[in-house]
């Protein structure tokens, strides 16, 4: 009897189908400087070099971490890919770049064209949110790879800026103000020590109703991650700032003093924050301390922005006029702590 690809646990067909369901979200996405269709061997995006002096690609990559599990438990797919938008979008935005175009790589162990089609939606979604082009990606299928029913998704951006408007946090001096951006939430980093808490310390089932949050435990751990472009490239545009901060793993421990100058420390007041009301529960529920908490997860703010004290009202009242909530958290000042609460 001869074998075929399909035999081996591959399923050719499936590829075929699951391109035709995700044509229409892709399509979404395209911006003026695609200049490729869903389907070759790559994708193509033709650079406007006339709007910049010196144009500087600046690219990305990242994936969602163990938030995936939480997807697996819901049977909910449809979001997942904007967390990974997300994530590889508000890394460049930290050095002033402009998001262009968005690849994803997906690896399974058998592809099921919905569920995959699901996942490509998320995408485009977040796509369209970071104004940027979907314009490729790769589908794998790997038969004995992964565990029935699991995947894993990761993203590449690129994105542009002019090479005297790179922000890298060197102009940052003592004074300077520090503004925090709201998160929607989690986000996608913590989630190993998030699903310790609730579903092995606290053994929830993922549909438990938590009327603390007014929701399920599932959907509120699966709220999409945040993405900044549509606030921060015009805050970019028309106002100098000095430092970006996409707080991510590690928290603000980690990712503030990778903008600072040595010899300078952020003061963060933690009261001026909204903590979101599932920070407090995990630390109650898991007893963690509040510096593991503000070391691991974003508590609250998402993007932190520093600018010179000339900026500060301009800054304000762009913000109150666009509608978005913001955080004065405080100032830079001289020090070799990196950042210090209180």
């Amino acid at each position: 009897m001869s074998l075929t690809y399909k035999d081996s646990g591959v399923d050719k067909e499936a590829g075929y189908k699951q391109v035709q369901l995700i044509k229409e979200f892709v399509k979404k996405t395209y911006t003026p400087g695609v200049l490729s269709d869903i389907g070759g061997f790559s994708g193509l995006f033709q650079l406007d070099t006339k709007a910049y002096e010196e144009p500087v690609l600046v690219s990305g990559t990242d994936g969602v971490g163990t938030k995936l599990k939480i997807a697996f438990m819901m049977d909910k797919h449809n979001t997942i890919g904007e967390d990974c938008v997300a994530m590889c979008v508000n890394d460049i935005l930290c050095q002033g770049a402009k998001p262009l175009f968005f690849l994803d790589y997906i690896a399974t162990g058998k592809l099921e064209p919905e569920k995959m089609a699901k996942i490509v939606e998320g995408v485009a979604s977040g796509c369209m949110k970071a104004g940027c082009a979907l314009i490729g990606g790769e589908t794998a299928e790997m038969p004995g790879f992964y565990q029935e029913g699991e995947y894993d998704i990761a993203g590449f951006v690129v994105g542009v800026v002019d090479k005297k408007k790179i922000i890298t946090g060197a102009n940052i001096k003592e004074g300077d103000i520090i503004l925090g951006l709201p998160s929607s939430g989690i986000h996608s980093n913590g989630y190993s020590l998030v699903r310790k808490i609730v579903f092995e310390k606290e053994k929830m089932a993922v549909d438990a109703f938590i009327p603390e949050l007014d929701t399920t435990i599932g959907e509120e751990l699966i709220k999409p991650t945040r993405i900044y472009a549509d606030v921060v490239l015009p805050l970019i545009e028309k106002f100098n700032l000095k430092g970006l901060v996409h707080i991510t793993g590690g928290g603000f421990y980690e990712n503030i003093p990778r903008v600072l100058p040595e010899g300078l420390t952020a003061h963060i007041d933690k009261s001026k924050i909204e903590t979101p009301t599932i920070f407090n529960l995990l630390m109650k529920w898991g007893k963690v301390e509040e510096k593991e908490m503000y070391g691991t997860f974003n508590m609250g703010v998402g993007m932190v922005l520093i600018f010179g004290e000339e900026e500060l009202e301009g800054i304000e009242s762009h913000l109150k006029d666009k509608g978005e909530k913001y955080f004065l958290l405080g100032r830079v000042k001289k020090g070799s702590e990196g950042v210090v609460l209180w």
